[in-house]
């Protein structure tokens, strides 16, 4: 060996620090445990340096240039190697970043979460991005990165598992006990609250590893275009229902709720028969199958549609009610004979109709004046 290459070599052995190329990364490992006497050891501003023997915490360095001499710190005194005349010691160095680590990505699905103002269960998804930092380095290797070589990569993917595991939760529970419309929590309302709830709940899960969820970054929950366009009729539908209907006729709408969890039903392939036949056609039906069948229910009279189910009857010119033929309503006492100003409606079965017709287009019936009777 020439004088130049003992001389590089010794002074690469003399200086211990982290390469910039591995800088990013949440922890690494000194590859060498022999440590010449008085290296200079370097620890970043965003980072502490942690020293191992025997699987044991010996000390922890904070940021600044170090002596690895055990005059001015004497723990070295405990790892030198008597062998080589107490001019090596050996100790396990580990670099670990304490910054705040942003942009770390998560998706997944939530799965079916019911929404509260119409009913229906819709699948939900979430993904966005999240940063997290090291608040207690010992407790990151001893717990959960180990004593081997560490892998960053691996330190992500678990915290991403925990994160959407929280969110998850959060998000069905929040929706469930505040009663949030789907179509809202979709639409961003309630992201700050969602994002607190969620770092207080996932606390618990990764404190013991010396690691905090700092933040959110933009996530977003979604769900199918599809189901979020059937929900907004459905909502619509509602809204018209209670104004025009009264309560009772939006009780009928809200029955017809059933025929929606049909449809899902249908759609997943819950009428047997193997994955071919009556699943595989319905198979993207999914909500607007049900919306069909609830639509049936509730239709507009004065659209010339029925409020009440399709179910044999007369229906009530004043409220509505699906009752016994007769002249007068069993359900609220007014009269079933409907004046109809100029022929507007049909007097036998409710379609509108030309203002001088004589005969429905719709049933056949000859049209009466209720005035004369």
């Amino acid at each position: 060996m020439s004088m130049l290459d003992w001389f590089q070599r010794g002074t690469q052995e003399m200086m211990v620090a982290r390469p910039d190329g591995t800088k990013a990364q949440v922890v690494w490992k000194h590859p060498d445990p022999t440590i010449p006497m008085k290296s200079q050891l370097t620890v970043d501003a965003d980072e502490r340096a942690i020293f191992f023997r025997d699987g044991q915490v010996v000390s922890v360095l904070d940021p600044g240039r170090h002596t690895l001499d055990s005059n001015n710190l004497p723990f070295l005194s405990n790892l030198v190697d008597s062998f080589t005349g107490g001019n090596v010691f050996v100790s396990e160095v580990f670099f670990v970043n304490v910054r705040e680590h942003p942009g770390v990505k998560f998706g997944g699905r939530i799965g079916h979460v019911e929404d509260p103002k119409s009913g229906v269960p819709v699948e939900t998804m979430v993904h966005g991005e999240f940063s997290f930092k090291v608040t207690d380095p010992e407790k990151l290797i001893l717990g959960l990165v180990g004593m081997g070589r560490a892998e960053s990569a691996l330190v992500k993917a678990w915290l991403k598992e925990q994160v959407l595991k929280v969110l998850r939760d959060t998000i069905a529970e929040l929706i469930v006990k505040q009663k949030w419309p789907l179509l809202d929590v979709t639409s961003g309302a309630y992201t700050e609250e969602i994002e607190q709830s969620v770092l207080d709940s996932v606390i618990p899960h990764v404190d013991s590893y010396g690691i905090k969820i700092a933040r959110l970054g933009n996530f977003v929950i979604g769900i199918d275009e599809e189901d979020a366009d059937n929900l907004k009729e459905l909502y619509r539908d509602a809204a018209y229902l209670k104004t025009v209907g009264g309560v009772d006729n939006y009780q009928r709408f809200a029955a017809g709720k059933a025929m929606l969890g049909a449809g899902e039903g249908m759609a997943a392939g819950g009428g047997g028969g193997g994955e071919g036949g009556a699943a595989g056609l319905l198979g993207g039906a999914g909500l607007g199958v049900g919306l069909g069948m609830a639509q049936m229910l509730v239709r507009d009279p004065r659209g010339g549609e029925s409020l009440a189910p399709a179910t044999p009857g007369t229906a009530c010119p004043s409220c509505s009610a699906v009752v016994a033929p007769g002249k007068f309503c069993s359900a609220c006492g007014e009269s079933l004979k409907r004046e109809v100003p100029s022929g507007t409606f049909c007097t036998a079965c409710g379609e509108a109709m030309a203002p001088d017709g004589r005969f429905c287009g719709s049933c056949g019936e000859a049209q009466k004046d209720a005035s004369k009777e």
